[in-house]
């Protein structure tokens, strides 16, 4: 029974969650950011909210790969698109299309690794 009520809960809470197409958006794609402990996340950590705005920056000459695409709050650099999530989004960056980005869910493994999942979508 309780399985059910949950379920039911889960299902009511989506129903309510506007959809993309009604916020003028499409969404392109959602990732983990990569590298969180390399640069500024720990430091901003307490800092960051759920729908706080990101800038993604095409990085083309870095040196470890040239797809990279750093993700950024408020001039801040938190990481990067992971490697294996990068190309589609360095090709749009590259076209001069305008990505945007917002985080949309904040946590940590049982490792005490950081966890920063974002989403990227084109307003219309």
């Amino acid at each position: 029974m309780s399985k059910l009520i949950a379920l039911l809960a889960l299902v009511g809470w989506l129903v309510a969650q506007p959809t993309a197409a009604q916020n003028g958006e499409i969404l392109v794609q959602t990732s983990l950011a990569a590298g969180l402990a390399h640069h500024e996340a720990k430091r901003l950590w307490s800092e960051l909210r759920r729908g706080d705005g990101l800038t993604l920056v095409r990085e083309p000459g870095n040196p470890h790969d040239p797809k990279a695409v750093r993700v950024e709050w408020n001039g801040h650099l938190l990481g990067y698109l992971p490697r294996t999530e990068n190309e589609a989004v360095a090709r749009q960056l590259d076209r001069g299309n305008r990505l945007q980005a917002r985080i949309i869910g904040i946590g940590t493994y049982r490792n005490h690794r950081r966890r920063l999942e974002i989403e990227i979508y084109v307003r219309l």
